[in-house]
């Protein structure tokens, strides 16, 4: 792939929803989050889910679940993850930037959380890099953050 690769959030289909379950994060990592299809099985059973597989350009690279409650006055990014063999290429960010503008566009979203397991390899230093700080909330062993918009 010459140039800028393109990062969008497609819908699942039963088409790429083989390709988003092959999706997983290094072993290494495991621990730190659920894999895609205890994601997808969850996302099934919750009212006010989203999820959407990260593609870049044609590839699907990544798994993202988000939680939209509109009684809410914030959303919260639940699971978001970047296939082992796309990491380091920028495609974590550019989701990221493209889930927080989505949310930023929603109707009365003020905030936007995440948590996290505080544990070697997190990745609660890139969410810093993307504006999110501790919110000093646990929800059981992981740690929360919020990102305040604009």
């Amino acid at each position: 792939m010459s140039g800028k690769v393109k990062i969008s959030l497609q819908e699942i289909t039963e088409d790429s929803l083989s390709d988003v379950l092959s999706l997983e994060v290094a072993d290494a990592q495991k621990h730190l989050i659920a894999n895609n299809a205890k994601s997808i099985a969850q996302a099934h059973f919750s009212k006010f889910s989203w999820m959407r597989a990260i593609y870049a350009d044609n590839i699907a690279v990544g798994f993202v679940l988000l939680y939209l409650d509109p009684d809410s006055p914030h959303y919260e990014i639940w699971r978001l993850m970047i296939d082992k063999d796309y990491q380091g290429r920028g495609y974590g960010r550019q989701a990221m930037e493209t889930v927080i503008t989505f949310l930023n566009e929603l109707p009365d979203c003020d905030e936007i959380y995440l948590c996290y397991v505080p544990e070697k390899g997190n990745a609660s230093r890139f969410f810093k890099t993307l504006g999110f700080v501790d919110s000093g909330e646990f929800h059981g062993n992981e740690k929360e953050m919020k990102l305040e918009l604009l």
